[in-house]
C-alpha cells in the first residue's frame, strides 16, 4: 500500500498556514513592526492561496524595510504605519499633510497607547467628547509655552469646532477601514460611533448686482480675465491658475480643465490632477470670457517683450509679470484688494464659485447642468451644498402657484377652458 504523499513543508521565513474551525484559512509569520522589532502578524482568507498571498505580501514589505501593522500594535504604531505606508500612496500631498497633523495632535495623544485589537467604540466616543469640551491650548501645552491661558489661570476655552471633531473621526475611520480590508481587524469600531453631522459652512455668494459691481471694478485689474472666468464659470482657484493656453480653444469657445496648481510643502508650486475625476472636464466659455481672455493674451505678449530674457515661458494663462506661476496665496491677497476697492463685504475667493452656482439656480438652470459645470463628482453634492437656494426657489414657485389659484375676475359660471397637461 502506497503511503499518502506528505505536503511539502514551508521554508523558514514563509510562516505557517492552517484552516480554522470556522472554515477560514489563517496565515501567520514574523514581520518588521513599527517599533523596529519583529512581531508575529496574522492574516485571514477564504482559501489557502488567499491567506498565503496576503502573508507573502506583508513579508515582502517587511523584507524591504517597511514596517507592518501587527495584531498587537498600538493605535499610535498602526496610525504611523498607515500614514507612511498606505495613505501616502492614495492621498494628495496637502490632504496627507492634514491627516498627519490630525493624527499627531489628536489621535495619537488620545488613543495612541491602546492596542488596535482592544479598541472599543466607547474609547472612540470618549475621545471625541473630550475633543469637544477640552481647551486645545491647554491640551497641547501651548498655554505653558506662551505663558497664557490655563498657565496663568485664565483659560481661553479654545475648543475644536464640530467640523474638526468630525474630521478627526473620519481620519480614524479611514485608517481602521484599511485594517478591516486587510483582515487585520474583524470590524471597524470607529464606524459604530455615530456623530452629529455639523452644520454646513455658511457662505455669502454675491448677488447679481454685486457681481456686476465686482466685475466693473476688476476691469482695470491685470487679472480681470481670471475674475471674469471665475465668476462666469465657477472654476476653482487651483483650476484657474493651472490653465495653460493649450487648454483653451478661444475660436470654439471651449476650455479643457485638466490640472490644478497647488502649493505643497515639499514641491512648492506644483501641477496636480484635478480634485476628482469628475473635475477633469470640458466647459463652454461665455462670450465675455473669450473677449477678456483675448485681451489678456495681448497684455501677456507685451509683458513677455518687456521681460525679455527674464521671461519664464510656463505656458500658463495667468502668470506673474515675469511669466512664472501665480501663487494661490498672492491671488487671495489681490482678490481682497479688488473687493476693498469695490466697497463690497469681505468674502472668500471660493465664494465666487458659490456665486456662480447660486445665480444659475436662480435663473432656473437645471441642477445637472450646474453639476457638470462645477465638476462635482455626484449631483447629491451639488444639491446638498445649494439646498438653501432650492428652498428659496420652491417658495417662489409656491407663491406663483398661489397667485394662479387665488381669486380672479373670471365669471364663475363660465365653462372651464380646455387645457393640455404634460
Amino acid at each position: 500500500m502506497t503511503a499518502p504523499k506528505r505536503k511539502k513543508a514551508r521554508a523558514n521565513g514563509e510562516g505557517t498556514i492552517y484552516q480554522r474551525k470556522d472554515g477560514r484559512w489563517e496565515a501567520a509569520g514574523y514581520v518588521l513592526a513599527a517599533d523596529g522589532s519583529h512581531k508575529r502578524v496574522r492574516v485571514y482568507g477564504t482559501t489557502r492561496k488567499d491567506a498565503a498571498n496576503k502573508l507573502a505580501a506583508k513579508i515582502a514589505d517587511s523584507n524591504r524595510g517597511l514596517p507592518v501593522a501587527t495584531a498587537d500594535s498600538t493605535v499610535g504604531d498602526y496610525l504611523t504605519y498607515w500614514l507612511g505606508s498606505v495613505a501616502i500612496h492614495r492621498l494628495r500631498e496637502n490632504t496627507h499633510t492634514r491627516y498627519a497633523t490630525c493624527i499627531r495632535l489628536h489621535l495619537i495623544p488620545g488613543l495612541g497607547t491602546k492596542k488596535v485589537t482592544r479598541l472599543t467604540a466607547r474609547d472612540v466616543r470618549t475621545l471625541l467628547d473630550r475633543l469637544r469640551t477640552t481647551c486645545q491650548c491647554c491640551a497641547q501645552g501651548l498655554d505653558t509655552e506662551r505663558k497664557a491661558c490655563c498657565a496663568i489661570g485664565e483659560c481661553c476655552q479654545k475648543r475644536l469646532s464640530p467640523l474638526t471633531v468630525t474630521y478627526v473621526h473620519s481620519v480614524l475611520k479611514s485608517a481602521l477601514e484599511h485594517a478591516v480590508r486587510e483582515d487585520e481587524l474583524p470590524r471597524n469600531i470607529a464606524r459604530n460611533v455615530k456623530t452629529t453631522a455639523p452644520r454646513p459652512r455658511r457662505f455669502q455668494p454675491l448677488t447679481a448686482t454685486e457681481a456686476r459691481q465686482f466685475l466693473d471694478t476688476a476691469r482695470s485689474d491685470r487679472l480681470h480675465a481670471l475674475y471674469e472666468l471665475a465668476l462666469r464659470t465657477g472654476l476653482r482657484k487651483g483650476e484657474l491658475l493651472g490653465l495653460h493656453w493649450e487648454d483653451l480653444d478661444l475660436d470654439g469657445g471651449i476650455a479643457s480643465i485638466r490640472r490644478s496648481l497647488q502649493r505643497t510643502r515639499t514641491g512648492g508650486l506644483t501641477h496636480l490632477p484635478t480634485k476628482t475625476r469628475a473635475s477633469e472636464r470640458r466647459i463652454a466659455l461665455p462670450t465675455e470670457c473669450i473677449h477678456s481672455l483675448k485681451e489678456h493674451k495681448e497684455r501677456q505678449d507685451k509683458e513677455r517683450e518687456t521681460a525679455g530674457a527674464a521671461w519664464r515661458d510656463s505656458g500658463l494663462v495667468f502668470t506673474t509679470p515675469a511669466g512664472g506661476p501665480f501663487d494661490p496665496t498672492n491671488l487671495t491677497r489681490r482678490f481682497r484688494s479688488v473687493l476693498a476697492r469695490t466697497g463690497l463685504r469681505r468674502i472668500r475667493f471660493h465664494d465666487l464659485r458659490h456665486s456662480t452656482a447660486t445665480l444659475l439656480l436662480e435663473q432656473g438652470v437645471d441642477l445637472i447642468v450646474i453639476k457638470e459645470l462645477l465638476g462635482h463628482a455626484h449631483i447629491g453634492v451639488t444639491a446638498g451644498v445649494y439646498a438653501h437656494v432650492r428652498l428659496r426657489l420652491q417658495r417662489q414657485a409656491i407663491d406663483t402657484l398661489g397667485d394662479a389659484l387665488g381669486p380672479t375676475d373670471v365669471d364663475p359660471d363660465a365653462p372651464p377652458a380646455a387645457a393640455v397637461v404634460r
